[in-house]
């Protein structure tokens, strides 16, 4: 884990916003959200700000408490949670069938710790491409690091309008990502465009599953939670997201759910009730507590801006959505596609 202190995490909030304007940030994202009676139409007109603004304020807690890969991961008994999100880039790299030197690329790339692993992993060379600046800086600074600076880059764009050619890539990859995305199928064509003809797409999604009910009011709140909680415009189904992998132009090679014969529940690092080790301390309900209470001091004494415990707290309010959505199972946060784009448009 990288930034592992707390002075790294107090003075990590925040990320390019200014520190004095960190309160009003918190204001501003909190009011995108249904939670606090936000309208799913401003969210998706303004994704770019609100999407910019969660990053800002929320990777040097996901930093702390989750190491560089931001993402949940198919976990197997006997299995550590690093082992299993190690196995789960291992995976996506192997359906891709990446091969020494293929460029690569990571759509919303966070700091860069799958792109990383992937490289290592198949000796490709991988792009990451984000539109946060902050994130971008960690990872630049991250891949000196560990040598990959020459081999494997950062670009900041919007995925909605990537700034490739057509035809660039060898191969793309977007991991709980491109569930940001204002509108799927136009963020899958911008991918169906850079990808070269006959190469793949393989991607895990945040999805609502075909057990969720948009007329029951809890299912409706814990999707609220979900959306305020990790900065989404909408979370689709898992019907809309494979529809959208079609309407882009791709071939669906096979699809599912990873989560629904996933040994150990994914939302388990996040299950205060069940959930205590010692590597992942900071996430169990003892470690959160501790948290907590670390924030308000670190903001009390000025080391973290005023802020800081607001948004630890709408990441608690995510981390219950998603321990609710996923053992109602009306919640999966890796439903996998993998597409090929065809050697002719047709």
């Amino acid at each position: 884990m990288s930034k592992a202190g707390a002075f790294d995490l107090a003075t990590g909030v925040g990320g390019k916003i200014e520190k004095d304007e960190v309160l009003s940030a918190v204001d501003k994202y909190e009011k995108y959200h249904s939670y606090y009676g936000g309208e799913e139409k401003e969210r998706k007109d303004n994704y770019t700000d609100m999407v910019n603004k969660y990053y800002d304020l929320v990777t040097s807690f996901y930093e702390y408490g989750w190491g560089e890969s931001f993402h949940f991961a198919h976990r197997l008994k006997g299995e550590s949670l690093r082992e299993s999100i190690k196995r789960h880039e291992h995976f996506l790299a192997l359906q891709l069938g990446l091969k020494p030197g293929q460029k690569v690329l990571d759509v919303g790339c966070g700091i860069g710790g799958p792109l990383r692993e992937i490289a290592q992993f198949s000796m490709s060379s991988v792009t990451g491409l984000n539109n946060n600046e902050y994130q971008i800086t960690r990872g630049k600074a991250l891949n000196r690091k560990v040598g990959l600076d020459k081999t494997c880059d950062f670009v900041k764009a919007d995925f909605m309008k990537m700034p490739f050619p057509d035809n660039s890539f060898d191969a793309v990859y977007a991991i709980e990502a491109t569930c940001h995305a204002p509108d799927a199928v136009a963020c899958y064509k911008e991918i169906y465009r850079v990808l070269k003809p006959g190469q793949c797409f393989a991607v895990y999604e945040w999805c609502m599953t075909n057990s969720f009910d948009p007329h029951n009011k809890e299912h409706q709140n814990i999707k609220a939670e979900i959306e305020l909680g990790n900065g989404l415009p909408e979370v689709r189904s898992t019907g809309q997201c494979l529809e959208a992998v079609k309407q882009a132009g791709f071939e669906v090679i096979w699809d599912k759910d990873l989560a629904a014969d996933s040994p150990v529940p994914w939302y388990l690092p996040l299950d205060t009730s069940q959930y205590f080790s010692l590597s992942g301390f900071r996430l169990t309900a003892v470690g959160r507590f501790i948290t907590k209470n670390m924030v308000k001091g670190l903001e009390y004494v000025g080391l973290a801006p005023a802020g800081s415990q607001r948004v630890q707290e709408f990441l608690e309010k995510a981390a219950d959505g998603l321990v609710n959505g996923g053992k109602k199972e009306i919640f999966t946060a890796m439903y996998f596609v993998l597409a090929r784009k065809p050697h002719m448009d047709s």
